[in-house]
């Protein structure tokens, strides 16, 4: 790297939405973008395999490995936060699941002063970015877009005996999780192609990185934002060691995620004046929702020791099993690690007011002591819930001025009633399941939360002492309308307060989706890219405009200064 480079627009973050902005921003060919990622290329196997997500869960190569600070509402602890750090960033590491969410959640947004961004709006980037061959010709779906969206092959006998059980409870059987109605029991859709992950790395990098006018950094830490005369201009990065300057002649878009973004922007002088102040950084912009708002998808884990030797537990605990699976999928691109490990979901009401589902499960044909922990020695599965709509929320904030320093997360899980009542109403409604034939005839024994744990108070307490992240923070710098102070940026996506700024990521979501956040980060990329093309476009136009009125006034003025001389 150079000591200075110049280009049109400088990307930070190469996940699920920057990447997508980093193909769409250079897809004229002759706009110049960096895209600037921390960690490293996406070339490490596991990634690539879907049930490796085990493995890179805990690789602090690939991944920020951040925790929360001591939580109040959970008992004090701190909660462990992966975040992706790779080409690809969330996507190379998550569970794979595609789910956008429901109408109500976009509708609900441009209710909120979030004009453009209603189901209506966003439903054309949805079908957009997909290629999903399962659903060819239906309306609410695509084929031929980046992202590759899969159905599971082969079915599993656990997972056909809980959507029966399911139905025995009033929850329907559903093909489309992302169809007219997200109410149901059936199997995920995941971004894979031919057992492999589709990343947004593999989906939109991989086409784009030859073009001349993209230049990717990877292992380049970003510190913070540069400003002249109220305009972001560039952006100061570390990499290998040595800080350096990217231009940006026609502006910078953060994509670095939920925590980093807003963390960003606080390093670079924007956000709550009195913490910045309290952190020895200087105010550029006074903007106090920077950082707030934070919402994440809480999931409690009940784990259940199964009847019959069908868990993919059985699998890696038997030498010939993992052979097996191993030969399966070398020959064949099947078996367990072309799948991942949440085979099937479920979304449904627990809530007495909820017109829409206000929980969904992640089925698990294994069990572990955590997500992406080591399976346990006997048969087991989980029903992993989680409440949808959360009403609590958090915030992020500097942990110093140092731009290596990590952020601190508080998340406030569990603290309003409503929360509250949700947590232990799913976990009653997985109870109830379970008890229900003929998954019961499945159930040995419930392992967590056990036997012992009978009443609501019981419930909660489990939820307090065990419940963890399901990885889908958003929020933090949310956007909405005019006059809304709390508004980090406005519908477009622009900063409040600055030119030649965006964010394009689950941070700027108002309120946090319905279900897995992937899928809705890559949508927001999308159409982030038009947005900025759009508003270059017009800026460009407005300036040729005022130059030639002004070529005109200078040359009227000759004229005139011309024939006063003669």
């Amino acid at each position: 790297m150079q000591g200075e480079e110049n280009f049109d627009f400088v990307v930070i973050g190469a996940g699920s939405s920057g990447c997508v902005l980093a193909n769409r921003l250079s897809e004229d060919g002759k706009s110049r973008v960096a895209l600037v990622e921390a960690g490293p290329k996406d070339s490490n196997p596991w990634i690539h395999v879907p049930i490796g997500y085990g493995k890179t869960m805990w690789n602090d190569r690939l991944n920020w490995r951040f925790h929360t600070e001591p939580e109040p509402t959970m008992r004090n602890r701190r909660i462990y936060w992966p975040r992706g750090r790779v080409l690809g960033g969330c996507s190379s590491i998550n569970g794979l699941i595609v789910i956008r969410g429901q109408k109500e959640d976009y509708d609900g947004w441009a209710a909120r002063g979030a004009e453009g961004w209603s189901f209506a709006d966003v439903l054309p980037y949805f079908v957009k970015l997909e290629d999903n061959a399962r659903f060819a010709g239906d309306p609410l779906h695509g084929t031929g877009g980046p992202l590759t969206v899969s159905s599971i092959p082969r079915k599993h006998e656990l997972i056909e005996a809980i959507k029966a059980s399911a139905k025995q409870l009033g929850v329907p059987e559903t093909e489309d999780f992302n169809g007219a109605d997200q109410e149901g029991v059936g199997y995920y859709q995941l971004t894979t192609r031919n057992g492999l992950r589709v990343s947004a790395a593999k989906a939109y990098l991989a086409p784009a990185r030859t073009r001349p006018n993209l230049t990717i950094f990877t292992e380049t830490r970003a510190r913070r934002v540069l400003f002249a005369n109220g305009r972001a201009t560039g952006v100061e990065v570390n990499a290998g060691g040595r800080v350096t300057v990217l231009k940006a002649r026609k502006g910078v878009v953060l994509s670095a995620g939920a925590v980093q973004s807003p963390h960003l922007l606080m390093l670079s002088g924007i956000g709550p004046a009195a913490h910045l102040r309290e952190n020895g950084i200087g105010v550029h912009v006074d903007s106090p929702g920077v950082g707030g708002n934070l919402q994440d998808h809480l999931q409690l884990r009940l784990l259940y020791r199964c009847t019959r030797p069908i868990t993919t537990n059985d699998t890696l605990n038997s030498l010939f099993g993992r052979v097996r699976m191993g030969l399966e999928y070398l020959l064949f691109r099947g078996g367990p690690l072309a799948i991942g490990i949440n085979q099937g979901g479920l979304f449904t009401r627990v809530l007495p007011g909820s017109r829409t589902p206000d929980i969904q499960f992640h089925i698990g044909t294994l069990s572990a002591d955590m997500a992406g922990g080591k399976v346990h020695a006997y048969s087991g599965f989980t029903l992993s819930v989680c409440q949808l709509r959360p009403e609590s929320t958090g915030h992020v904030r500097l942990g110093s001025a140092d731009p290596l320093d990590a952020p601190r997360i508080t998340a406030n899980y569990l603290a309003t009633e409503t929360d509250q009542r949700c947590a232990v109403e799913g976990l009653k409604f997985a109870r109830r399941l379970a008890a229900t034939a003929p998954l019961s005839d499945y159930v040995a024994e419930e392992k967590q939360p056990g036997p012992g744990v009978t009443d609501d108070a019981g419930l909660l307490a489990f939820a307090r002492e065990y419940g963890a992240t399901i990885f889908h923070p958003a929020g933090t710098c949310r956007m909405g309308p005019d006059g809304d102070s709390g508004a980090v940026v406005d519908p477009r996506l622009r900063v409040r307060g600055v030119e030649g700024l965006w964010v394009a990521d689950c941070s700027v979501m108002p309120a946090l989706v319905s279900g897995n956040t992937n899928v809705p980060a890559i949508m927001i990329g999308e159409k982030a890219a038009d947005m900025i093309i759009e508003d270059c476009k017009a800026k460009t136009e407005r300036n040729n405009a005022l130059n030639q009125i002004n070529n005109g006034r200078t040359q009227w003025q000759g004229t005139r200064e011309l024939q006063a001389v003669n």
